[in-house]
């Protein structure tokens, strides 16, 4: 009895990007797949500072790989696209494919998601990474879904292993960091958070090609309408992610009237105020000024932690500030192997003396320029 015939794919027939099995090895038809992508996200006329800090990082990794960095930017017709495009070159990228369609004019989830998996199942990027902002998460999970390879959300940090992205993130619960690798699928995706990776040194002589694309989508094929913006005139305006100064507060200080203390200091250094998650849960700050894994990454010229021990939850979202002083009793807390200056003492009696020098030393500058 002669064997079942077998499928046979069609002749010319193109494989798209992702799975080819369970495995560790790449196989063939992935092989091909080269470049690093960075998804610039653009919303009411400007880009998210995310996607130019992952472009620095983007060049760093093209580096290593001896490839060639690529931004991609989608909108509609009446949209800079090319303005964008220029930016993306003095950040770093070698070129950007532009999608341009009317039904890309704002942001919904379908013709982006057909776009970008699109472009990728056409250019073949290796690695393509995104902010992890509310678009960039939402649209980061989709395309992976779509495309059948893996991501791996909100990193702290990203390298290359051979040919393999090596992207780390805290795990069980912030208690671990972990290093995850997409072996076998392509592109490999990582989204990363504002804030975690420095902003890269602008070069405006940089120059770089242009490759367009066309959607083929209508408005009749998308089941979401956007019908209207409107602004949250109430949100909140904590913006810690770009202060340049925050005073933190642990569970060290006890209550929530020791926590005062940290808004005072806060005050005379025209400082923001951030906050542990156990801070946070026991309700003596709003949840925006929580730092951590599962709150706000920092990166400010000064944070100054008091009563902090600094477990890795926490450690993740404010270990790249330019200058860490930690205050705490326990000289042996976790803090201090990463601080650059530490003060082991009781933060309820050592911020107030802060303040108080704080502002004698600025009275007398204010003075002395007067």
């Amino acid at each position: 009895m002669s064997e079942p015939a077998k499928p046979v794919a069609a002749a010319g027939a193109v494989k798209t990007a992702g799975r080819s099995g369970r495995g560790t090895e790449l196989p063939e038809h992935l092989k091909a797949y080269r470049g690093v992508w960075v998804f610039v996200e653009h919303d009411r006329g400007h880009v998210h500072p995310v996607s130019w800090e992952l472009m620095g990082e983007a060049r760093k990794l093209a580096d290593k790989l001896g490839v060639d960095v690529a931004g991609v930017l989608l909108g509609g017709p009446d949209e800079p696209l090319h303005g964008y495009a220029k930016e993306a070159y003095a950040y770093g990228a070698n070129r950007c494919y532009i999608v341009r369609d009317p039904v890309l004019k704002g942001y919904r989830n379908e013709p982006f998601t057909k776009g970008l998996t699109d472009l990728v199942n056409q250019h073949q990027p290796e690695i393509m990474l995104l902010g992890a902002t509310t678009m960039g998460r939402d649209l980061a999970g989709s395309v992976a879904t779509t495309l059948g390879t893996g991501l791996t959300a909100d990193c702290t940090e990203l390298n290359i292993d051979g040919r393999a992205l090596a992207a780390t993130r805290p795990t069980f619960g912030g208690s671990l960091l972990c290093t995850i690798m997409t072996l076998a699928y392509r592109p490999q995706m990582a989204t990363v958070r504002p804030r975690v990776m420095s902003m890269p040194r602008r070069d405006d002589t940089r120059s770089g090609d242009i490759v367009e694309m066309a959607l083929g989508m209508v408005e009749t094929d998308i089941v979401t309408k956007l019908l209207d913006f409107i602004p949250d005139a109430t949100r909140n305006s904590v913006n810690l992610a770009y202060a340049d100064i925050i005073v933190g507060g642990g569970k060290g200080l006890k209550n929530a009237d020791n926590f005062q203390l940290v808004w005072e200091l806060a005050k005379v250094l025209g400082a923001e105020v951030g906050a542990t998650r156990a801070v946070v849960q026991a309700g003596w700050t709003e949840a925006e000024r929580q730092v951590g894994q599962t709150g706000k990454t920092v990166r400010p010229k000064l944070y100054i932690a008091a009563g902090i021990s600094g477990a890795i939850q926490h450690r993740v979202g404010m270990e790249s500030s330019d200058v860490i002083v930690a205050i705490n009793t326990d000289p042996n807390a976790p803090i201090f192997d990463f601080a650059h200056h530490g003060i082991v003492g009781n933060a309820m009696q050592v911020l107030p003396v802060l303040t108080q020098a704080f502002r004698t030393h600025l009275d007398k500058r204010i003075r002395k320029a007067a």
